[in-house]
């Protein structure tokens, strides 16, 4: 049982950490009919959507999570609260107003109908936190979905590796693995992954 509160504590610690300094994350419960997707990658409609199907289906999660170099932790975790635990992936949401245009965008064909595609942060728009994203599609269903963002200005540093992959339209993994610096403070890094059980 000592093990399993470290577990709690060293998460929760985690996921205070990976929403510092990230930006406004958007509530996933306050979304709903004001959203409209965006000439980008469509984040939080598939965020919303996999929150909906987890929430039904209450699958158990498998975690590892490790802070500061330390030892990682894992652990099973029975039941999960869907918009509490992918929060911080609505932070990769390109889809705001504000971001029209910042972002070039290519695609590649991939053997067996596979689609990939890049969002690059264009010069000029250093305020937006995405820095970059890839999404990886067949048959139209995102696969895999991986983003970097990044806040960088006189007293604080921070990046984050977002991830996450879908098996059949499905949730079945997610990662983050990030690094921050605060003026006097030393370089924190943590990360976190998850198995969704199908």
């Amino acid at each position: 049982m000592g093990c399993s509160r470290s577990f709690y504590v060293l998460s929760s610690a985690l996921l205070a950490l990976s929403g510092c300094g990230g930006g406004t994350a958007t509530d996933p419960a306050a979304a709903g009919a004001a959203h409209q997707a965006g000439p980008y990658f469509d984040v939080r409609g598939l965020l919303d959507a996999q929150v909906r199907q987890l929430a039904t289906r209450h699958p158990a999660v498998t975690k590892h999570v490790s802070l500061r170099g330390g030892a990682t932790e894992t652990v099973q975790v029975p039941q999960v609260k869907w918009t509490d635990e992918l929060q911080i992936f609505y932070q990769a949401d390109i889809n705001k107003a504000a971001l029209r245009g910042a972002y070039k965008v290519d695609s590649s064909a991939l053997p067996g109908g596979v689609v990939r595609r890049t969002y690059h942060l264009l010069p000029g728009h250093d305020n937006a936190p995405v820095v970059f994203m890839t999404v990886t599609s067949a048959a139209h269903q995102p696969q895999e979905v991986q983003a970097t963002l990044r806040q960088d200005n006189a007293l604080f540093f921070g990046q984050k590796n977002l991830h996450l992959s879908l098996r059949q339209g499905q949730l079945s993994a997610y990662s983050v693995v990030g690094v921050q610096k605060l003026v006097l403070f030393d370089t924190l890094r943590y990360q976190t992954a998850a198995q969704v059980q199908l």
